[in-house]
């Protein structure tokens, strides 16, 4: 599985939503399930995936399906 299927696949268990949905459209507060709790659980699920500690800054910055690819190239991870 590339990076890029990891990071889609963690989108779509974490909000429940199709592969389709996940473009520079797909936002913080978008849909009922990107919430605070949400949010944290889609952190924790790229921290355990691709095995990083993102610094709170970048956690915060993550507003975006677009925007987290930008911040995981950060951390050395392509997606």
């Amino acid at each position: 599985m590339t990076n890029k299927e990891k990071y889609d696949q963690i989108f779509m268990d974490c909000f429940s939503v199709e592969k389709s949905m996940l473009n520079d459209k797909f936002v913080y507060q978008c849909i009922p399930l990107w919430d605070s709790v949400g949010h944290m659980n889609m952190v924790a699920g790229i921290e355990d995936t691709f095995n990083i500690m993102m610094d709170t800054d970048d956690i915060i910055e993550f507003s975006s399906y677009t925007k987290g690819m930008e911040i995981l190239a950060k951390y050395k991870i392509e997606i």
